[in-house]
């Protein structure tokens, strides 16, 4: 029953990085979104908004697969070591 803790460091990595996609994706989501309603009719700024909004979606949708990702590692560390 003893933790690898070489695991558990990489662990706690990418729980600091999952912290952090989870903050930094809706806060990027929010300012796309300002941005469109902020540039209805300048085109030029508003191709910008939405290609903020594209990345922010993609932001968001890494962070999903990277939350089911870590928490499938971070099962295995547990609980595999019974």
């Amino acid at each position: 029953m003893k933790l690898n803790f070489n695991d558990f460091n990489k662990i706690i990595k990418r729980l600091c990085l999952l912290i952090f996609l989870l903050v930094l994706s809706p806060i990027t989501l929010n300012i796309a979104f300002k941005a469109i309603n902020l540039h209805k009719n300048n085109y030029p700024d508003k191709y910008f908004a939405y290609a903020l909004l594209f990345i922010a979606a993609l932001l968001l949708v890494y962070t999903i697969y990277f939350a089911i990702k870590y928490f499938k590692d971070l099962l295995k560390v547990l609980f595999d070591n019974f």
